[in-house]
Order: C-alpha cells, then structure tokens, then sequence
C-alpha cells in the first residue's frame, strides 16, 4: 500500500510540475512588457520561482525549466533553450532551498526570506544570461543586454514578492504544499 500511495503522489506531484511549466511557458510568452532598450520583461520568472517555492527543489526545477525552454523555442530563441532551461531550474531550486532554510529556521522572517531568495534566484539569471552572451555575441554584445537581464530580474524579483504575498493570505500556498506533500 506503502508503494501505491508513493507513486500517486509522485505521479501527482509530476502532473502538477507539467501544469505549473505550462503557467511559466504562458506567463514567459504571453504577458510581455517591451522595453524602450529592445527586449522585454515577462512574468515567467515569477512563476519559475512561485514553482520553486510550491514544488520543491526537483519539481519546482522540473516545471521552471521546461516551461521557460518551451517559451525560448515557441518564441524563436531556440538557441536559449538548453541554457534557459538549466538557468531557470537553477532559479526554482535556489528559491526553494533559500526559502525553506531561512523559514525552517524562524517563521519570522519569511517576507525577507522571500526577498533575499528572489534576489539571488535572479543574480543567477543575470549572471547565466551574461556568461552565456560571452560566449554568443562577445563582451560587448552581453554588456548591451545586461541592463534588460537587470530590469527583468528586478520584475521578477517584485512580482514574485507581490504574488507570493498574495498566494500566502490566501493561504493557498499552504493548502497546495500540504496536499503535494501529503499525497
């Protein structure tokens, strides 16, 4: 019985992770802010790290990643796409793992905790992304798009905070992790 109710809850927790990097394919693809820079800014690293801070470090990595690297490949960036997807599951599981040490250590501070996770969950993506335009368009090139990195992970960081806020008064946040959990 042990090794059913296992795998339901594997099973589970999968097909939510799916429909979770569906949210960051649609949030990273759909609702977009053009920048007078060039480039955008888009609300899929808010649900990258919203599925970091549900699912936990494997499948909250599973569904940030998959989500954004299908974004990449729907929206023509399609040489992004490996990079995206290790760059944002590096984003879901430094939130989740942030997050849970600093409240698992004082429940206080779980707003600053959400803060400083966000924060380090988007200096990956702005580092990431400039390492990785090193190597694509050269310092130069990766220089002229660090202003737009910054201005999407500083969205990301505030609307992150904004919702999640948002999603813990309602308490949804709980009942989401107590039923992935108790599966």
């Amino acid at each position: 019985m042990k090794n059913r109710n296992q795998s339901q809850n594997n099973l589970f927790r999968l097909v939510f992770a799916g429909v979770t990097g569906a949210m960051v394919c649609i949030a990273t693809s759909v609702f977009v802010i053009p920048l007078p820079t060039g480039g955008y800014v888009n609300l899929g690293d808010c649900f990258v790290m919203i599925a970091g801070y549900l699912l936990g470090a494997v499948y909250g990595a599973f569904a940030g990643g998959i989500g954004s690297a299908l974004a990449d490949l729907f929206l023509g960036y399609s040489i992004y796409a490996p990079f995206t997807f290790i760059i944002k599951a590096l984003m879901a599981t430094v939130v989740y793992w942030i997050f849970k040490f600093a409240t698992g250590h004082l429940e206080k501070v779980r707003f600053l905790a959400m803060i400083i996770a966000t924060l380090c969950a988007e200096a990956i993506m702005i580092s990431g992304y400039f390492l990785l335009e090193i190597c694509f368009y050269g310092l130069e090139g990766a220089v002229a798009n660090l202003l737009g990195n910054a201005v999407q992970g500083l969205f990301g960081c505030v609307s992150t905070v904004i919702f999640y806020s948002f999603l813990s008064k309602t308490k949804l946040s709980d009942k989401l992790t107590n039923i992935l959990c108790s599966r």
